[in-house]
């Protein structure tokens, strides 16, 4: 099994619980090397790499298979998943897959860091309603 470093919505438990369709053992960890930026017009991030940053995330422990092909529907064209290592913060660093911002993509990015607290209170119900991702799983 692989582990997925989550750095946007699908650090809510709830929302990892139902893409996934699993409920999942995680720890915080944090990914070096890359940063986490706002998409235009959108209430969830994409990462870039920027060798100066590092962002802060969970890892989710021993994703089953049968969750990844609905997490690639989820995350959409816009992402390619990618193998990385992730610091967890008890323990060692490990492998993690994690969804990175395509090359052909990049201009729907803002040059603004994403805040998940902001995401908690303002946005995470209407992201819920509205995020297309959610009709890619029907």
């Amino acid at each position: 099994m692989r582990h997925l470093f989550a750095y946007g919505t699908l650090m809510c438990d709830d929302i990892m619980a139902e893409i996934s369709e699993s409920h999942l053992s995680h720890v915080l960890a944090t990914l070096r090397g890359y940063r986490r930026i706002c998409v235009k017009g959108e209430h969830y991030p994409a990462l870039v790499p920027d060798e100066e940053r590092c962002v802060e995330g969970v890892l989710y422990l021993n994703v089953p298979g049968s969750a990844w092909a609905r997490l690639d529907r989820f995350e959409g064209e816009m992402y390619s998943r990618e193998i990385v290592q992730v610091e967890r913060n008890d323990g060692p660093n490990v492998p993690a897959d994690t969804y990175v911002a395509r090359a052909e993509f990049m201009d729907y990015l803002v040059e603004v860091e994403w805040d998940f607290a902001d995401f908690l209170r303002k946005y995470k119900e209407s992201f819920r309603r509205s995020y297309k991702g959610y009709r890619l799983l029907k």
